[in-house]
C-alpha cells in the first residue's frame, strides 16, 4: 500500500518478482509504484543464506521495527525479490529502494537455478550489494559465496558476441554495487598477528589468496580472486549475537534493552554507513536512474532471462534510451507547440516574422530533447525531432497564412461590398462611368492596405480577389460609350502590363521565401549540431571519466596483487586493464 500523503512513502514492503516454480514473475502493482517515482533512487539489495538475519536489517533502513517478514522457524520466508521504497532519511530529494531477496540454498527448493539469477538481480539492480552470513570468513563462508564465479555465466555487460569473456567481465567494475558484507552472530577477536584491526581489514586479510596453482588452491582463490576484481569498493561489518537464544525468533518485537549493547551499537554504525554512503544508482554515462528507470530495468532483465539470455547491461541502457529518447521527442514536440500558441500571434506581417519567433522556440525545444534524452545511437532520435519540428514548423507557416488569407477575405467583403452593390445596381452603367468605377476601386484599395492586423497574406488576397472581378471592370470598360476604341485599347495594355507586373512580384516573392526557407533549414541545422555537439563533448568527458576510474581502481588491486606475490593473478587484471584502456571514447564526435 502506498501512504497517500506521498506518493513514494509505502506503507509496508511488496513483492517485486516472485520466484515461483515454473519462472521469475514481475509484480505487476510493484512496477507502478515504481513508475511514480520520479526522483533519483538510492538501491539497497541484500542476499545471502536462508535463516540469517537479512530482513532484520532492511528494516531498521527503513527506520521501521517490522515490515520485511523474518519469519521465526528455520523454513526460508521471503521468496523472490521483495521491494520497499521510503523516503531517503538522510537525502532529501532521494527514494531509498530496499530490496530483500529469497534465503539462498534453502534446502525446501529442489532447483537453486533462481538463487543464481536473485543474486544477479540484486547486484544488477542496487548502488549498494549487501551480502549477509553467519559467523567468520572461512572456507565455507567463501564456498556459499560461489554465486560470485558464475557472475561471467549470468551477466554481460557488452551487447557484442565478439568480445571475449575477459573483455566483457572487465567491465563489471564500471557498473557493480558497492559490496558490503555483513557478518552475523561474529563471536572471533578482530586481531591479526595479536594486533586489533578493523572489520575492513578482517575483510581483506580473508581475501589473501594462497599461492599455488593446484586445484584446490585454484578453488580457494577463485571467489576472492572475483570479490576483490567485481567489487573494488568494499565494506565489511561484524555484529554480535543479538540476544539470548530465546529472544532471537521475536527479534522484530523484542525491546531495545534486551538486545546486546555490542549489537544495537553495531546496528547503528552499519545503518549510518548504508544510509551516509551508499550512491544514487547510475548507469553507464552517468546516467541517474529514477523510478521510472528502475522500472524499466527490471523488465529488461527479467525479460531476458524467461528469454533464456543473460542479462546485458548495454543492451538494459538501450532499451531504457529508446524508452525515454522517444518520450523526449514527444516532450520537445509538445513544448514547442506550447510556447508557439503561447508566444505567437498570428498572423504575422511577414514570414521573416514568424520564423524569428520560431527559431529560439526551436532552439528550446531541442533543449528539452538533449536534456531527457541519452545514447541516441546515429542520432535517431534526434533526427526524428528534427523531421517533426519541421512538420510543426509549416503546420504553424501554414496556419499563419490561412488566418491571415481569412481575416483578409473579411476585410474584402467588408470594404468593397458596397461598391459590388453599387455595380449590381448599374451606378458605372453610363458614360464615364469606368473610370468612376476606377476611382472608387482605388479609394477602397487604399482603404484596405491601411487596415492593420492583415497579415502577410494581404497582396496576395487583394490580387485573387481583383483577379475574380476582372469580367466586372471588362464589362464596364467594353459598355462605357464616352471613351473611343483607342482609349479603350490603351486601357486594355495599361492593365496587361500591371497583371505582367503583379505576376514578376509573385515570381520575386516566391524565389524570395524560398531562400529565406533555405536559410532558416541551415540554422535549424547549426542548432541541432551545436547542441548536439556540447552534450556528446559532455558525454564523452563522462566516458573518460568513467573509463579513468575504471582502470584506477583495478590498478590498485593490481598492486595489492603484486606486493602479495601473485603473478599470474596480476597479468590476469593487467589484460582487463589492457582491454579497458583499447575501449577509450574516441577524441572526435561524428554528428548528424
Amino acid at each position: 500500500m502506498l501512504d497517500m500523503a506521498s506518493e513514494i512513502h509505502m506503507l509496508e514492503p511488496m513483492c517485486l518478482i516472485e520466484n515461483t516454480e515454473e519462472q521469475l514473475v514481475i509484480n505487476q502493482q510493484a512496477l507502478g509504484i515504481l513508475s511514480a517515482i520520479t526522483q533519483p533512487v538510492v538501491v539497497v539489495a541484500i542476499v545471502g543464506l536462508y535463516r540469517t538475519g537479512k530482513s532484520y536489517l532492511m528494516n531498521k533502513l527503513a527506520g521501521k521495527k517490522t515490515g520485511f517478514s523474518l519469519g521465526s522457524t528455520v523454513q526460508s520466508h521471503t521468496k523472490g525479490i521483495w521491494m520497499w521504497c521510503v523516503p531517503h532519511p538522510q537525502k532529501p530529494g532521494y527514494t531509498l529502494v530496499l530490496l530483500d531477496t529469497e534465503g539462498l540454498e534453502d534446502v525446501e527448493k529442489g532447483d537453486n537455478q533462481n538463487d543464481c539469477w536473485i543474486f544477479a538481480l540484486a547486484i544488477l539492480l542496487s548502488s549498494t550489494f549487501i551480502y549477509n552470513s553467519i559467523g567468520t570468513i572461512n572456507q565455507q563462508a567463501m564456498d556459499q559465496l560461489h554465486y560470485v564465479t558464475e557472475l561471467t555465466d549470468l551477466i554481460k555487460s557488452k551487447s557484442s558476441p565478439e568480445q571475449s569473456d575477459v573483455d566483457d567481465s572487465a567491465n563489471f567494475v564500471g557498473f557493480f554495487p558497492t559490496f558490503v558484507w555483513a557478518l552475523r552472530d561474529f563471536s572471533l577477536d578482530l586481531e591479526a598477528n595479536g594486533k586489533p584491526i578493523t572489520a575492513d581489514e578482517y575483510l581483506e586479510h580473508s581475501l589473501t589468496l594462497k599461492k599455488g596453482s593446484d586445484k584446490k588452491s585454484k578453488s580457494y582463490n577463485e571467489p576472492r580472486f572475483c570479490i576483490r576484481t567485481f567489487f573494488p569498493k568494499r565494506k565489511c561489518f561484524v555484529f554480535d549475537r543479538p540476544a539470548q537464544r530465546k529472544y532471537l525468533s521475536k527479534l522484530e518485537t523484542i525491546r531495545e534493552e534486551d538486545l546486546s549493547g555490542e549489537f544495537v551499537e553495531q546496528v547503528a554504525e552499519f545503518t549510518s554507513y548504508i544510509l551516509s554512503y551508499s550512491n544514487v544508482k547510475t548507469l553507464s554515462g552517468g546516467i541517474i536512474v529514477n523510478g521510472p528507470r528502475l522500472q524499466n530495468l527490471v523488465l529488461t532483465y527479467i525479460n531476458a532471462i524467461r528469454s533464456g539470455e543473460l542479462p546485458c547491461m548495454e543492451n538494459a541502457v538501450l532499451t531504457l534510451a529508446q524508452i525515454e529518447n522517444s518520450a523526449a521527442v514527444q516532450k520537445a514536440i509538445e513544448h514547442y507547440e506550447e510556447q508557439m500558441n503561447q508566444k505567437v500571434q498570428l498572423p504575422t506581417e511577414t514570414l521573416q516574422e514568424l520564423l524569428d519567433l520560431h527559431r529560439p522556440i526551436e532552439s528550446e525545444a531541442i533543449e528539452v530533447f538533449i536534456k531527457n534524452s541519452f545514447k541516441d545511437v546515429d542520432q535517431k532520435f534526434q533526427k526524428k525531432l528534427g523531421e517533426q519540428l519541421i512538420v510543426k514548423r509549416d503546420a504553424f507557416i501554414k496556419k499563419n497564412m490561412d488566418v491571415s488569407s481569412a481575416r483578409c477575405s473579411d476585410l474584402l467583403e467588408d470594404i468593397f461590398g458596397p461598391l459590388e452593390e453599387e455595380v449590381k445596381q448599374g451606378t458605372f452603367s453610363k458614360p464615364g462611368g469606368y473610370y468612376l468605377f476606377l476611382r472608387r476601386k482605388q479609394e477602397l484599395e487604399k482603404k484596405y492596405n491601411q487596415a492593420p492586423g492583415k497579415g502577410l497574406q494581404a497582396e496576395e488576397t487583394l490580387k485573387k480577389y481583383f483577379e475574380s472581378k476582372d469580367d466586372v471592370a471588362e464589362t464596364l470598360l467594353k459598355t462605357d460609350q464616352s471613351l473611343t476604341e483607342a482609349a479603350k485599347e490603351i486601357e486594355v495594355e495599361r492593365i496587361k502590363t500591371e497583371a505582367a507586373e503583379a505576376a514578376n512580384r509573385d515570381l520575386a516573392e516566391k524565389q524570395k521565401k524560398y531562400e529565406l526557407m533555405m536559410a532558416e533549414k541551415e540554422k535549424s541545422y547549426q542548432e541541432h549540431v551545436k547542441q548536439l555537439t556540447e552534450k556528446m563533448q559532455q558525454e564523452r568527458e563522462q566516458l573518460i571519466a568513467e573509463h579513468n576510474k575504471m582502470i584506477a581502481l583495478k590498478l590498485q588491486e593490481q598492486e595489492r596483487l603484486l606486493k602479495e606475490g601473485f603473478q599470474n593473478e596480476s597479468r590476469r587484471l593487467r589484460q582487463e586493464i589492457n582491454s579497458i584502456q583499447l575501449r577509450q571514447p574516441p577524441r572526435k564526435c561524428t554528428i548528424l
